[in-house]
């Protein structure tokens, strides 16, 4: 008689022949790292053996053979067909005394006495492999108790080797269906019915970015994140600070978790659980504390090392015992296998009115046919390349999808099963719309564009758009002059990452302040004085969840610039402090009152000006908290701050004060202070501004703007305005010669070196130490330096 039975205790990830993927990979996480503190059910798995032995004693491997035999491999017309026939044939046969007696012995020993509630999962012998991911193609049975219901449940799971999805999965994949066996796993119940769980991945699921750890979580049982019910909780943690013990969780983001899946008793249909709408305030709390989640993503560490590769985790937490488990670790088999130096760049052209926004997957962009789907069973309805609009999607979809261009869904989040199977297929994908079935018409043609970062969009009809292929895998960096990125959108950090650079030279945190935060922060210094009622109500509606409301934009603002030092960690990145013009701080919500009316705010109430007087210096305090709580808390310390346009070497030393007295002190903790050149005072006098602060970063536009008396804003007299004027580049070399002679870093922030070889010449001929360019403009700067290089060989540096 063949071995039936494995207690999870006897199986390792060699046994994956024996107990499939699934069990394989939770027998190696119970047996070698329980011992870590990791928190793994117990239980025990039929094997393969167990499988053939069924399929023997009643003679189904000839009817099967002859069966799949008939299938359609070109039009799958009658997978329905086949599939359905599949299921018959197993669930009607009977499961062999010896081996229900088996089963029954292995649960009496896990549950003791009393029937407990187990989970019955699905594992193929050939599943979770590295080059592919058999997940959500097989069958899982939750709530299961007593040993009759826990033998049906393992036939269940023997019928769903032959779902219409996991054939066609198969015959795409290659794989002989006859060779392949299915192990069901039996396991303790987590109670997460009673709280949470989720899914983790190892690296950033959009990039592939290593150093990430992306976990989301939802209220009640997992299915509702795959199947994308709902939009889950995300949370980012960067491995190298964790590493450092530092509160490495650098963005957190509140899902609305609007439903909450848990378990009933068997209905009519065999169901053990049902969705329950979420009470309103469980769906204003985050499901993990930071404590949970900087445990999970510790856990997630010592998994990641044991098996030598990314990973992608389940977790839930038992509402009974208030402890977080690990109940599945696979390796993750997209990104992970993916080339991140081979970039592929999609870019519009045009734009049209926006039919829905929501969470983007992948990076590109797709015009074609939307295809308004209500089931999978609308699989005919489909042609092949076009736009799948549905509500949620589940494995039952994979058939449907397989077919498609582009995915769009009106729920779920960027780790459900519609995002999940997006990228493995190499679509974009548009998650959590909310209303996409309702307002995109069948039929109708759209652009779906997914290149913007982590919000896309959908356009009506056909537009148009250019792609760009990069290889970054031979670029050849400039030897003397640093490369460094001019970089604002948290959402594009990642991916920029890959791209050939030094650091970042400079980081705007008016993107941050603009689509994150959307608040003035003196309208949150000051609520309870606000006049404008209307700002006051989205003020409100925004920051509802924080009591404390200045605490709102410190953790908005920490939380970007946060994810953009953490993708270049440990290289520098140089973050300008705010810079807005009084007009465009009055456009913030709430922003009217507090912002005086300028004829010229250019020249007006901006940088280092606002930071002391008292009409702002609240809302610079709030800045500087942010920056403390990146630098010091989080630990990326590799943030070095900017001051934007310092008129007097006076007004120098006075924000400096004030930063200090906000917490950010120079040295401590290695903190540096740059000084934007873009004065002519900051020229005249660099030395004196060069004794205050550790370096400077020449912003060519304010300072040829300045030095040519022209309103670059004007376009009468845009003509006029160039960096390459004689007058400009003699303010430029001079403050890079006196910046050499300090021996005080002096970098320069602008598009022209990268539009004019000479430029970049000039600048390389000064001796100047870096050169930031926007990311489209990085490869012909580096080009261009390359070639300056070349021609000046004895530059001193």
């Amino acid at each position: 008689m063949p071995e039936l039975i494995k207690k999870f205790r006897e199986i390792h990830s060699s046994d994956l022949p024996l107990v499939g993927g699934k069990n394989s990979s939770l027998g190696e996480l119970y047996n070698k790292l329980s011992a870590a503190g990791i928190n793994v059910p117990d239980g025990f798995a039929t094997t393969a053996s167990a499988f053939w032995y069924f399929i023997d004693e009643n003679r189904l491997r000839p009817k099967l053979k002859t069966l799949l035999t008939e299938l359609d491999s070109k039009q799958y017309s009658n997978l329905k067909a086949i599939g359905l026939a599949a299921r018959k044939l197993i669930l009607d046969a009977v499961i062999p005394v010896q081996l229900e007696e088996a089963i029954g012995s292995a649960y009496s020993e896990l549950c003791g006495q009393s029937d407990r509630e187990v989970a019955v999962r699905s594992s193929a012998s050939a599943e979770d492999l590295p080059q592919a991911s058999f997940a959500g193609q097989h069958e899982s049975y939750l709530n299961i108790k007593g040993k009759a219901a826990v033998v049906a449940a393992i036939k269940r799971c023997y019928a769903s080797l032959f779902t219409d999805r996991a054939i066609k999965y198969r015959e795409d994949n290659h794989f002989d269906h006859l060779t392949i066996a299915l192990s069901a796993g039996v396991m303790h119940m987590v109670r997460s019915d009673l709280a949470s769980s989720g899914i983790c991945f190892t690296l950033e699921p959009e990039s592939g970015f290593r150093d990430i750890i992306h976990i989301s979580g939802s209220w009640g049982l997992g299915e509702n994140i795959v199947q994308g019910s709902i939009t889950p909780d995300e949370y980012y943690i960067f491995k190298p600070t964790l590493l450092l013990n530092k509160n490495a969780i650098i963005q957190k983001k509140l899902g609305e978790k609007s439903l909450t899946l848990v378990y009933c008793e068997p209905g009519a249909d065999g169901a053990t659980t049902i969705n329950l709408e979420t009470p309103a305030l469980r769906r204003e709390q985050y499901v993990l504390s930071d404590t949970e989640i900087l445990q999970l993503a510790r856990w997630a560490l010592v998994i990641e090392k044991h098996y030598g590769r990314p990973m992608d985790i389940e977790w839930a937490k038992d509402g009974l015992q208030n402890k977080i488990y690990i109940v599945q670790a696979r390796p993750e088999t997209v990104k992970s296998n993916e080339n991140p130096l081979k970039v592929k760049e999609y870019k519009m052209l045009e734009k049209a009115d926006i039919l829905v926004r929501g969470e983007s997957v992948g990076s590109k962009i797709v015009s074609g046919i939307a295809r308004v789907l209500h089931s999978p069973k609308d699989i005919d309805k489909i042609n092949k390349g076009e736009i799948v609009i549905t509500e949620i999607t589940s494995p039952d979809w994979d058939p449907v999808l397989k077919k498609s261009g582009g995915i769009i869904t009106d729920k779920g989040g960027r780790t459900s099963h519609a995002s999940i199977v997006a990228r493995e297929l190499d679509v974009p994908a548009l998650v959590g719309t909310y209303e996409a079935t309702q307002r995109i018409k069948d039929g109708q043609f759209i652009t779906l564009d997914c290149s913007e970062g982590r919000t896309g969009f959908v356009y009506g009809g056909q537009l148009k758009w250019k792609e760009n292929e990069y290889d970054f895998s031979n670029i050849q960096m400039p030897s003397r002059t640093g490369v460094m990125l001019i970089v604002g959108d948290p959402a594009k950090a990642f991916k920029l990452s890959f791209y050939p650079n030094n650091g970042i030279g400079l980081m705007r945190i008016e993107f941050i302040i603009n689509q994150y935060v959307r608040i003035h922060p003196m309208a949150l210094v000051k609520f309870d004085e606000l006049t404008d009622t209307d700002a006051k109500q989205e003020i409100e509606k925004l920051t509802h969840h924080y009591p404390d409301k200045p605490k709102y934009f410190v953790e908005k603002l920490a939380q970007g610039v946060a994810t953009i030092a953490a993708a270049f960690y440990p290289k520098e990145v140089i973050v300008r402090m705010s810079d807005f013009k009084t007009n465009e701080y009055a456009n913030l919500l709430g922003g009217k009152q507090f912002e005086p009316h300028e004829e010229n705010p250019m020249l007006g109430f901006r940088g280092a000006s606002r930071y002391y007087n008292p009409l702002y210096k609240d809302g610079f305090r709030l800045e500087c908290e942010a920056m403390k709580m990146v630098r010091d808390d989080m630990g990326l310390t590799n943030v070095k701050l900017m001051i934007p346009f310092c008129r007097t070497v006076e007004e120098g030393k006075r924000v400096i004060d004030v930063m200090k007295q906000y917490g950010l002190k120079q040295k401590k903790n290695e903190l540096e202070i740059y000084v934007m050149a873009e004065i002519p005072s900051n020229v005249i006098q660099a030395e004196e501004f060069g004794a205050i602060f550790d370096g400077f970063s020449i912003g060519s536009n304010d300072l040829t703007q300045l030095t040519l008396g022209i309103d670059r804003d004007s376009a009468i007299i845009a003509n006029l305005f160039s960096e390459q004027n004689k007058s400009a580049k003699a303010m430029m070399a001079m403050v890079i010669g006196k910046a050499k002679k300090m021996h005080k870093k002096i970098g320069l922030c602008g598009q022209a070196p990268s539009d004019f070889p000479e430029f970049a010449q000039f600048l390389v001929e000064q001796g100047i130490n870096s050169i930031s360019f926007s990311p489209d403009a990085m490869l012909k700067g580096i080009q261009n330096i390359n070639n300056a290089e070349k021609k000046n060989p004895s530059s001193l540096y």
